[in-house]
């Protein structure tokens, strides 16, 4: 699938029917990367198990404009090396958006900066994790919540995923449901209303993209005090990441086709 998205030019914001998921891309994976593994959408695809054209993408940090919300059958939001506490204009006016997309009840699932994002437009706050930076593989706690959760509920108490961030969601939106913490992060997984699920993990990555990145912060992460080749040693690969965004399409294709039901409106045809 690698290879047919490398030879694919990358799809525009424009509706299709065939579309399973829209991709608001946030930004681009570190270069040294990206450069060798190509970027977030193609992983993001990849895992969730999507052809090229189930997919759309819109860079939003580039200032490509989203398509009408009415429109998307399900949203997945990137990481991104931008920091939602910078307040940039095309960050904020992703959050207007995504607050306009929950509000019909349509599937989002938000990664990292876009787990943040979707935390700060729905009333949370980020700020800097005071735990300090999480990247490699971790534990990933789930709670009582978590088991009777559309998304969540069929997985283990403990999942092992990537992280990458120095940022956090400190206070959840009010509302919202805490699903999932970390030993550095309290409010790593939360969901929002039926169907809005926010993730600090990187459920698209392997071990060989999260290495790389360790490598890239190599001397952030030393100045910081810790050890990077400890970090990439112990950074492994890991299913769970793969079952949750394929868990998520499926979840996406199921309420795209139950819509009138949903609504209250007999189905077509």
């Amino acid at each position: 699938m690698l290879e047919a998205f490398a030879s694919h030019a990358r799809a525009r914001y424009l509706y299709r029917e065939v579309i399973t998921l829209l991709v608001i891309k946030a930004g681009t994976a570190v270069p040294e990367v990206a450069a060798k593994r190509r970027d977030f959408e193609v992983w993001i695809a990849c895992a969730a198990g999507l052809q090229q054209d189930e997919i759309q993408v819109v860079e939003v940090f580039r200032d490509e404009a989203l398509p009408p919300p009415e429109s998307v059958p399900g949203v997945v939001v990137t990481g991104s090396p931008a920091m939602v506490t910078d307040r940039h204009g095309w960050s904020e006016r992703t959050a207007e958006w995504l607050l306009r997309y929950v509000a019909l009840g349509k599937p989002v699932l938000g990664i990292c900066f876009g787990h943040q994002l979707l935390a700060h437009a729905l009333g949370g706050e980020v700020q800097n994790n005071p735990n300090g930076r999480a990247i490699g593989t971790t534990d990933v706690t789930l709670n009582e919540h978590a088991k009777s959760d559309p998304l969540f509920g069929r997985f283990a108490d403990v999942l092992h995923l990537p992280v990458c961030h120095v940022q956090s969601v400190i206070k959840l939106p009010e509302g919202a449901r805490l699903l999932g913490a970390t030993e550095l992060d309290p409010h790593h997984v939360f969901r929002f209303g039926e169907c809005a699920w926010g993730v600090q993990f990187h459920p698209e990555f392997d071990a060989g993209i999260v290495r790389g990145y360790i490598e890239a912060r190599r001397e952030q992460i030393v100045a910081e005090g810790l050890d990077p080749d400890r970090l990439a040693e112990d950074a492994i690969d890991t299913a769970d990441g793969t079952f949750v965004l394929r868990r998520f399409a499926e979840l996406v294709r199921k309420r795209r086709a139950l819509g009138p039901q949903l609504h209250g409106e007999q189905p077509r045809g």
